[in-house]
């Protein structure tokens, strides 16, 4: 399929009863027009993109029946996996780094949401809705400690997160766990804490998803993205499958 938007892309095509991957924070993508003020190396780091996630959903994406829905600017310029009026929606400081460009007034915030946020969120939903998934992948990665909290380690090599609807993560884990992995459940982080995007276009429409936090040293290169593509698709499919009707 490969439709393109500024805020978003699609790659491979979206079935009726298939599998959606949606990765918020897919690109560190800064349009030319937008000064962060930041050191550009930051856009390397996972402050402003998930890194290695955008490679695996699009591995993923060359099977039959999977379809991913791709972000299509770092999340310094705007986090889409935050509600409209949260503050972190377009952040003015990351895990301790100051970002003075995103210091906006109203008019400025409502102009970066309105080219960004809303055209995303728009688009996922028609998406949704023109092609039903049986199930929607909710794919970020994570760091093994964070640059504010560095004593506090990570362990999980992938993390499983829900708010409300765990449906799906109670099939995932035991699939995950019997693969030798560590997984967290609700790890590093809790899905009733943070997951705006399944909220919205998930949970509040009663579809099953599957939210996966992968760690960033499991998908440093390109074999290891491609090797847990594979994990992921086959354990997905397994999870659509066995999902109650």
């Amino acid at each position: 399929m490969g439709m393109t938007h500024e805020a978003w892309r699609i790659v491979g095509e979206p079935h009726f009863g298939g599998i959606l991957i949606i990765a918020d924070h897919a690109s560190n993508h800064v349009p030319a027009d937008i000064d962060l003020g930041i050191d550009p190396a930051l856009l390397n780091e996972h402050v402003a993109v998930d890194l290695g996630v955008a490679a695996v959903a699009e591995h993923m994406a060359e099977q039959a029946g999977i379809a991913a829905f791709l972000g299509g600017v770092s999340r310094l310029v705007c986090d889409f996996n935050r509600e409209e009026d949260a503050p972190g929606v377009i952040p003015d400081i990351s895990d301790g780094h100051a970002i003075p460009g995103n210091e906006l007034d109203d008019a400025g915030r409502a102009a970066r949401l309105n080219r960004f946020y809303h055209p995303y969120h728009d688009a996922l939903a028609d998406l949704l809705d023109r092609a039903p998934p049986a199930l929607i992948v909710s794919l970020h990665s994570f760091t093994p400690s964070l640059a504010s909290r560095p004593q506090e380690a990570r362990p999980w090599q992938i993390g499983v997160l829900y708010n409300q609807d765990d449906r799906a993560a109670r099939l995932a884990i035991p699939m995950l766990t019997a693969e030798s992995l560590a997984v967290g459940d609700q790890q590093p982080y809790s899905g009733k804490l943070l997951n705006a995007t399944m909220n919205r276009h998930a949970e509040a429409e009663g579809r099953p998803y599957l939210g996966i936090e992968l760690r960033q040293d499991e998908i440093p290169d390109a074999a290891a993205q491609l090797r847990w593509a594979s994990r992921l698709h086959r354990v997905c499919n397994a999870v659509a499958v066995a999902m109650p009707g």
